[in-house]
């Protein structure tokens, strides 16, 4: 993943014998630019035009290895400020060969187009209960208007504008949900003043009006609150 995108996720394959286990690893620009420098990958080689914000890979038995090596330093915290660096180093090594090598090089430039984006996305996230302008975002990104629409669909399938409607829709399904909020007072908690365009957006983006979809949610035993 090379931006923060709004996306709901449900595990449907998970038992006490047999839990879900996740591997998260948060990238940083500083570490990946270090060692594609030291890779000796050509900077241009990645090309400047951002692709899709999510993408999968078969993961390779190397790769594999050196993830469950890190998570296993869990069942020795002594090990971890020496033996995590190694193994995280280990894994960039693997992406940057792999696959994803291309992807991580666009993170790691400073001034592509996919750190413009995530300047865009980061200001955003932070007004996004606000009304804004097209021009606004456009500026904390330092791109012209058509240039942030184009890049920024290219990287989330997006508009910024569908974006901020996403993030403003999970947030008020996460009120009502997690704080037992009613729809009228979550809608306009996250931007919303009509509260019938509000229960209209919800529909079309969760399949449900808000009071059908909370009664639906809590109906699910350990639903929780969805991410």
């Amino acid at each position: 993943m090379s931006v923060d995108v709004p996306v709901v996720g449900q595990v449907i394959e998970a038992t006490p014998a047999q839990p879900y286990l996740c591997f998260r690893l948060d990238l940083d620009a500083g570490m990946l630019g270090a060692m594609m420098m030291e890779l000796g990958l050509d900077r241009a080689a990645a090309g400047d035009t951002p692709g899709t914000s999510l993408a999968l890979s078969d993961v390779t038995p190397e790769l594999l290895d050196a993830a469950i090596r890190l998570v296993r330093l869990l069942a020795n915290p002594r090990d971890i400020p020496v033996l995590a660096p190694l193994a995280e180093r280990e894994i960039l090594y693997r992406l940057f060969l792999g696959d994803q090598g291309p992807r991580l090089c666009q993170i790691a430039k400073t001034e592509s187009k996919l750190q413009q984006v995530n300047r865009a996305i980061g200001w955003i996230k932070r007004h996004f209960s606000e009304a804004i302008r097209i021009e606004d975002v456009a500026a904390q990104a330092r791109m012209s208007p058509s240039a942030l629409h184009l890049h920024f669909k290219a990287v989330t399938s997006m508009s910024p504008l569908q974006y901020q409607k996403q993030l403003r829709l999970q947030e008020a399904r996460r009120l009502m949900l997690g704080q037992a909020m009613d729809a009228a007072t979550a809608g306009f908690n996250v931007g919303y003043e009509s509260p019938s365009q509000f229960s209209r957006e919800y529909s079309r983006l969760f399949g449900a009006p808000p009071l059908r979809d909370m009664a639906r949610l809590r109906a699910v035993p350990d639903a929780g609150v969805p991410v």
